[in-house]
């Protein structure tokens, strides 16, 4: 990944398409630290259920959640394809979410993305700030601060 150019030239930007379920998300590439396999999660007594633990990378304990947890869906379960994705967030700091599978890099236009409106009356905030419209399909692009901040 070290080829990969992180930028908004002429308002494009560039997403890391991950699949949960049979979803696929986009993950805003500025926010991407590193791509880590399933290492071992140690649990951390107390924690809400989608916090699934803490992993130790290059010395950094990292706090660790599973999207599928933290969206509403079942349980993970690994498989060779499962990878922990470590985020910088300006509001959470450091932060590894499970995801069943990375796909791709994609770039996309601004035209190519259309706000999502928010129903502000529901108990829980909406986890998907716009959608991305590309060659296979449409990405739901996730705001990462409130997946990261929202409470359970």
């Amino acid at each position: 990944m070290d080829e990969l150019k992180i930028g908004t030239n002429n308002g494009s930007m560039q997403y890391i398409v991950i699949k949960i379920g049979d979803e696929s998300y986009g993950i805003n590439i500025s926010y991407v630290e590193n791509i880590s396999r399933m290492v071992h999660i140690t649990r951390v007594p107390k924690v809400a259920s989608y916090l699934k633990g803490v992993i130790n990378l290059r010395g950094e304990v990292i706090p660790v959640m599973s999207l599928r947890l933290k969206m509403g869906l079942d349980d993970d379960v690994f498989t060779k394809a499962s990878r922990i994705i470590i985020l910088k967030l300006e509001q959470a700091g450091t932060i590894g979410v499970i995801v069943d599978e990375v796909k791709e890099v994609v770039t996309l236009e601004e035209e190519q993305v259309e706000k999502v409106a928010s129903d502000t009356s529901q108990d829980h905030a909406n986890f998907v700030s716009s959608v991305g419209k590309c060659a296979n399909g449409l990405i739901s692009l996730l705001d990462l601060n409130v997946v990261a901040t929202e409470k359970e």
